[in-house]
């Protein structure tokens, strides 16, 4: 693939190996934009905490609501990662995209107006006035593909 690095990786207790391909950015923004629920992390208290989110690509960021609470007060003007990986079947390819950068809520009234009109449906009913928006200075992501039952469980005798 254009932009991206190939390398060999030997999958454990085999001989087999397999191809991880790094993605250009332009490959992980389009897996992030196929995609509906990743994974935010921060860091409460000096301990990372993950939490599923529902997000949206706009403009090269990712942008979720949330309500008041652990979200909001940890990730809002500090450094987060988020997550999302896949898998494709018919391929048998796993893939994993990272996004680390800035979170900042949204609050200016016209960038809160764009924000609202962004095809956001968090799946939990509760409300979610907060708009929070990552803005990354990393993205990073791999594509490899999945080893079988055999390669990734070796069976040890003895």
């Amino acid at each position: 693939p254009s932009g991206a690095r190939v390398y060999e990786v030997r999958l454990m207790g085999s001989e087999s190996a397999g191809l991880v391909v790094e993605l250009d950015e332009s490959a992980c923004w389009g897996l992030l934009r196929s995609a509906e629920v990743g994974r935010l992390a921060v860091v409460v208290n000096h301990r990372t905490e993950i939490f599923p989110i529902n997000f949206v690509v706009d403009h090269a960021t990712v942008v979720f609501r949330t309500a008041a609470g652990t979200k909001l007060d940890w990730a809002a003007g500090r450094d987060v990662a988020f997550e999302v990986d896949g898998y494709e079947p018919d391929s048998g390819v796993a893939w994993s995209v990272v996004v680390k950068g800035l979170a900042r809520e949204v609050k200016g009234m016209y960038e809160a107006l764009d924000a609202l009109e962004l095809p956001l449906f968090p799946w939990h009913t509760s409300a979610k006035p907060h708009i929070i928006r990552i803005e990354p200075d990393q993205v990073t992501g791999r594509r490899f593909k999945v080893a079988d039952r055999p390669a990734r469980h070796p069976v040890h005798e003895g």
